[in-house]
């Protein structure tokens, strides 16, 4: 089962979580591309050009990972889970939590994952029958601008959790020795350490990675909050095994002339000769 984990809600280690009906993708296993995913060990992070009908290739610069988003296009997020357990993925979109919409932190609201199964992300979550969808758009109509929160767009983050399994309880042995006149010295079981507490501050548990201060370019792209789409959603349980990420997956995103102006991307390269004022062909059509 997909589904939402809205923990904002319980505690550190106890949470509810909503599952979402959605076409299951194909697995790791079989369909991780190298240069159309993010893979780390528990998720593979792709993004898909709903209009194009493409991932979008992923490009990687000291050390941190980008894709190169055209204006205008809608986009969704697809998150598989390349373990044999069920996950849940908390996931941000310009440093905005995708379900909830409040300023992004990895102990809100997230997908649940089955094992081997997948999810895609095309909007921001409005209800449990409705999204908004995600479009790549200038800077300043992005949904975070918009809120008033600027300063982390052009980033996704996955932070992934594991589930907690529950004890294993056994019954004591018993001494079935007839004749033993001395009782057996057992020590009690050790009791489970007590429940992590939440954290007060939410920069002590945000794990995502963000990019260092980059030049600011007047056309940086932003996610836009878009039409209405259909997207059911229903409540399931998720208990976390830990209070923090297991693993924080983050993938930057631009234009293309950005990317090109930080090095992401090579320059394009003309071909070196002299020109000719009449190289007799016909015009060929803008691109």
């Amino acid at each position: 089962m997909l589904g939402i984990d809205i923990a904002h809600v319980l505690s550190t280690t106890t949470r509810l979580a909503v599952a979402l009906s959605v076409a299951a993708l194909t697995g790791c296993a079989t369909s991780a591309v190298a240069d159309t995913s993010s893979q780390s060990r528990l998720v593979a992070v792709d993004v898909y050009d709903r209009n194009d009908g493409t991932s979008l290739p992923v490009y990687t610069k000291d050390g941190r990972r980008y894709v190169v988003g055209t204006p205008g296009h809608e986009y969704a997020v697809r998150i598989r889970n390349c373990t044999g357990d069920r996950i849940l993925a908390v996931t941000s979109i310009d440093g905005v939590n995708v379900v909830s919409g409040e300023t992004a932190s990895p102990n809100q609201s997230g997908y649940v994952i089955d094992a081997w199964g997948s999810v895609e992300i095309a909007g921001w979550r409005k209800s449990f029958e409705r999204t908004a969808a995600f479009y790549f758009t200038d800077l300043g109509d992005s949904y975070a601008a918009r809120t008033g929160r600027p300063g982390d767009v052009g980033v996704i983050g996955v932070a992934v959790f594991k589930e907690r399994r529950p004890p294993i309880v056994q019954a004591p042995l018993r001494d079935r020795i007839a004749d033993s006149a001395e009782p057996r010295n057992e020590k009690p079981a050790a009791s489970p350490p007590p429940a992590a507490s939440g954290r007060a501050a939410q920069a002590e548990r945000d794990d995502v990675t963000r990019a260092e201060s980059e030049p600011r370019f007047a056309a940086k792209l932003g996610t836009g909050h878009g039409r209405s789409e259909t997207s059911y959603a229903a409540q399931v349980r998720f208990d976390r095994a830990s209070s923090d990420p297991i693993e924080v997956v983050a993938l930057q995103y631009d234009r293309r002339d950005n990317l090109i102006a930080m090095g992401v991307l090579p320059s394009p390269r003309y071909a070196q000769r002299q020109p000719n004022p009449f190289p007799s062909r016909f015009v060929p059509d803008p691109r």
